[in-house]
């Protein structure tokens, strides 16, 4: 909202004008397909039966993590990602963060959460996206257009939107398609 001729900015407008607009489009926009997407998922899983649900999902030509363990997994790893953009987004490389460390945390993960039940993930799921969403429409458009090295880009200097494209937005949608193919949906 601007301010008439006859107010003043408040303080919050004055300090967004300097650095740039908190709740941009493009922030609004990620934000608003990172909700989607976990929509998307929960709407499709929610019905599943316990098999259904306990469906191993084909990754790597071979079988994998169940239906139930894919969908705690996105959700678990929502903060990791906004984490991951928020370093970007602040001109900070990411080092650390390797393919084979994702293996190893995704394989522990499996192991901690095998018997997940479905309302348990679907509330994480809820709860870790709708939070996601919020976090990225803090980002500025000087923080998403913010490149740093990023490891699992192989050191290459990504931006802070792409890692919340490529993570945070996509991962729902990812994991949906393989569900679907196990499922022959």
């Amino acid at each position: 909202m601007s301010a008439s001729a006859n107010e003043t900015p408040t303080q919050k407008e004055s300090e967004q004008n300097k650095k740039g607009s908190s709740t941009g489009h493009r922030a609004e926009s990620l934000a608003s397909r990172i909700e989607e997407g976990a929509a998307t998922l929960a709407a499709f899983v929610e019905n599943l039966s316990d098999a259904e649900w306990r469906t191993p999902v084909t990754e790597g030509g071979k079988d994998g993590r169940s239906i139930g363990v894919l969908v705690h997994h996105v959700a678990s790893v929502y903060p990791i990602e906004i984490d991951l953009a928020r370093t970007i987004g602040s001109g900070k490389a990411v080092t650390d963060v390797t393919w084979e460390v994702v293996a190893q945390l995704n394989g522990q993960h499996a192991r901690d959460h095998g018997r997940i039940g479905k309302s348990a993930a679907l509330e994480l799921l809820r709860r870790n996206s709708l939070d996601a969403a919020a976090a990225v429409r803090k980002f500025t458009d000087e923080e998403l257009d913010q490149a740093a090295p990023f490891s699992l880009s192989f050191g290459a200097p990504v931006t802070a939107q792409f890692v919340i494209e490529d993570h945070a937005l996509r991962h729902s949608w990812h994991h949906l398609a393989r569900i679907r193919k196990a499922l022959g949906r």
